[in-house]
């Protein structure tokens, strides 16, 4: 059982309308009596749960802040415990004079992501669902938005829990029969455990084949816009952003550095960067900024890979061809507005990419086109119309999702070889324990706790 009553400032730091102080824990109605100040003289002890009340943040006699405070009783709240909530005008002042006025009266500083954490140990959510708490937070898009959802929602783990009671019951099963080993041991038992492990292995593969959107729904896919000088490349990050972030100029070498910017295309997060043009050059700084276009194609998932329709093939653009192997690349054949010199046939023949896109930044020709590549290059299609499934978008989720799977094959090759059930019920408990790490029922406390301390503060 938790001891100790935790505070935190649960919103951003700074000027705003509102900022609210969070209170969890044993002595948080004793606490918030203390500082709490009814118009109407209302004891603290008369107020309902899950209740708002007006009233002042005082100390002693000197009124601190006028606010609202909410009132949670265990274990209807956040974090299963009983919680206050102070609604705080939202300059720092008040909300730094309130937390001290709470830090005195016996509540300690909230480590991050405690308050979530409490809600975990106290058995209101499973890690799975907490961890899609700061995935939610973070959703840079309203499909990153469904996916984080359906996690907090815990679909995930009703999932992991049907793949678990097909485990557990096979393992029932075996662990009685090498108990009592006089008991006549049926075939059709052993069939039907196979089968269970069978369907096992289906629905985990099931989750599996959705990790590959899910990370992308969760991190974004980096796209890096590659090319010679004066081919387009900040014109078409600025059109993609809609905004004028990018310098453009007729001077080769305008852009020295990578710039950075994050985009939506259909629902899917991407993070855009701008390159420096790679040429040869004598400008030291021009240099800098080629080396590191270089290195963002290396850390790129997908490369836009810009030409001139204007000028012919040449060296640099073969030097650009030549950084990209082993990449996903869409070739963009730009300023189709203007004579054409380098044609797309040519291009196909040159470069072997089949995916190459004719377009005018400039007159915003075939940009859709660009879009509808993007998401046939990652399969996204079905996944914008279905984001409301279960998907696996954490990479530990995945891995131990890969280690039962792993388990349950073994399980049911050794099935297939007749080994003995003490083999096979070792297998099962493995799978058991790889499921329990995605919601968190059989990871060890350090691992749980580095898992929360990259959580903010107040949440």
């Amino acid at each position: 059982m938790l001891t100790d009553t935790i505070v935190a400032v649960a919103t951003a730091i700074g000027q705003s309308s509102v900022g609210i102080v969070r209170i969890s824990g044993p002595k948080a109605f004793q606490i918030a009596g203390e500082i709490f100040r009814s118009p109407k003289s209302t004891s603290f002890v008369e107020f309902k749960a899950n209740t708002i009340n007006y009233g002042y943040i005082v100390d002693g006699d000197k009124v601190i802040d006028e606010v609202l405070l909410s009132i949670f009783k265990a274990p209807k709240s956040y974090t299963g415990e009983d919680v206050v909530e102070v609604n705080c005008h939202g300059g720092r002042i008040p909300i730094k004079k309130t937390m001290e006025l709470i830090l005195k009266k016996g509540a300690r500083l909230a480590e991050p992501g405690e308050f979530t954490k409490r809600a975990f140990l106290n058995g209101r959510i499973d890690l799975s669902q907490a961890e899609a708490i700061m995935d939610l937070i973070s959703a840079k898009t309203e499909l990153s938005l469904d996916v984080a959802t359906s996690h907090v929602l815990g679909k995930l783990s009703v999932k992991v829990q049907e793949i678990n009671e097909l485990i557990i019951s096979s393992l029932a099963y075996i662990e009685a029969t090498i108990d009592y080993p006089d008991e006549v041991f049926e075939e059709g038992e052993i069939l039907k455990i196979k089968n269970n492990l069978l369907e096992g292995v289906k629905k985990l593969e099931k989750l599996l084949i959705t990790s590959n959107a899910g990370k992308i729904l969760r991190e974004g896919i980096k796209t890096t816009i590659v090319g010679k000088p004066n081919v387009g490349k900040s014109s078409l990050l600025n059109r993609l952003l809609n905004s004028q972030r990018a310098i453009v100029t007729d001077i080769p070498g305008t852009t020295r550095d990578i710039l950075e910017e994050q985009i939506s295309i259909r629902g899917i997060p991407m993070i855009l960067v701008d390159t420096a043009g790679i040429r040869e050059t004598e400008d030291v700084v021009e240099k800098i900024g080629v080396e590191r276009s270089k290195k963002a194609i290396e850390e790129s998932d997908l490369i836009l890979f810009v030409l001139d329709g204007s000028r012919s093939w040449d060296i640099y653009d073969q030097q650009i061809l030549e950084l990209l192997q082993r990449k996903n690349v869409i070739v963009l054949l730009n300023k189709r507005d203007l004579k054409q010199v380098l044609t797309k046939e040519e291009v196909k023949k040159i470069t072997g990419y089949q995916e190459v896109i004719e377009i005018s930044v400039n007159e915003d020709i075939n940009l859709d086109k660009l879009e509808e590549a993007i998401i046939k290059t990652y399969e996204l299609k079905d996944l914008i119309s279905r984001s409301d499934e279960v998907l696996i978008s954490n990479i530990r989720h995945e891995k131990s999702l890969e280690a039962a799977k792993f388990n349950l094959e073994d399980a049911i090759k050794n099935i297939e070889n007749g080994l003995p059930l003490d083999i096979i019920a070792i297998d099962l408990r493995d799978a058991w324990e790889n499921l329990g790490k995605v919601t968190g029922q059989t990871l060890n406390k350090s691992i749980i706790d580095e898992i929360f301390s990259r959580f903010c503060l107040g949440k």
